[in-house]
């Protein structure tokens, strides 16, 4: 297989983005249409009395099906034995990120983060959802409703020479008018042939987050990612060093998608959607090539 040619910018950080061609994007959205298909299979088995390591499994034989690895297993590391014991993440009520597969048992009235970075054919895609188990809360059901609304606005406002902390800011302030706190700590990033690239891709401002903000440029490929609390955006980590919690126990949402700065706005890689109709004969070009090669 070919070595595709990679054009870097820098960020006001520093860091390096990497900005992809047209062959790149196809890679990266045959995983995100693996990605997706595999949420949908653990969406399907989120109901009550299934525990979050059985969820785990469920992505681990969709992976293994295609030939792909979850980014999860064994980072940051990747050695057997070290980092993250699971394939996924899956996090439920006031665990924002990071919540380890295991014993625990969804009930009716919980919500549970099902997020999902894998690797296919040298390329990443990561991308998360949060669903209810069963009847929930209206106040519940409208901080999944924000959360899902907030990553929809920012895709939306995606276009070359736009400033991300422009988005970053309307952000956060729908987050907020709807009664609601962006957690801080963690944030999107860059993604490629790397799960995490620069730049960092904020859901909020702040005068550090200017110090790195960045211009969106075409062939940008950036996982975006709002994590939203209903209280506090306090937040600490459990003593297992990886599940991050809400201070005050109050439940947290996350949704994120893999998407593409294209000519005029946001390319998708992770809704299991074709490409644009634009890019119908490059998709079936690459397809060619993926298989001569």
């Amino acid at each position: 297989m070919k070595t595709s040619m990679l054009k870097f910018q820098q960020n006001r950080g520093g860091g390096l983005v990497v900005i992809k061609n047209q062959r790149d994007i196809e890679m990266m959205r045959r995983a995100g249409q693996v990605a997706h298909d595999v949420l949908g299979k653990m969406r399907q088995a989120a109901v009550a009395g299934v525990t979050t390591g059985e969820l785990d499994e469920v992505a681990r034989i969709e992976m293994d099906k295609v030939g792909a690895r979850g980014m999860s297993k064994n980072y940051p590391t990747y050695k057997p034995g070290e980092g993250f014991p699971g394939h996924t993440c899956i996090s439920v009520n006031e665990v924002v990120v990071h919540g380890i597969p295991g014993s625990r048992k969804l009930k009716d009235g919980d919500i549970v983060t099902l997020d999902l970075a894998l690797l296919l054919d040298s390329y990443c895609s990561d991308t998360a959802t949060t669903v209810a188990i069963g009847p929930i809360s209206p106040r519940v059901q409208k901080l999944l409703d924000v959360t899902q609304k907030t990553l929809d606005l920012a895709i939306a406002q995606i276009r070359p020479g736009r400033r991300w902390s422009d988005i970053a800011r309307l952000m956060q302030h729908y987050v907020e008018q709807n009664g609601f706190s962006v957690v801080r700590e963690f944030v999107g990033h860059g993604i490629g042939r790397d799960m995490h690239e620069e730049p960092k891709v904020p859901n909020f401002v702040t005068a550090e987050q200017l110090r790195t903000d960045f211009t969106l440029r075409r062939g940008m490929t950036l996982a975006v990612e709002p994590m939203v609390v209903m209280g506090r955006r306090d937040v600490e980590l459990y003593p297992d060093g990886w599940t991050v919690y809400t201070v005050d126990h109050m439940p947290a949402a996350h949704f994120e998608h893999t998407i593409a700065v294209t000519e005029t706005g946001a390319d998708i890689l992770t809704d299991g959607q074709p490409a644009p109709v634009a890019l119908e004969s490059v998709h079936a070009a690459v397809a060619s090539s993926i298989a001569a090669s």
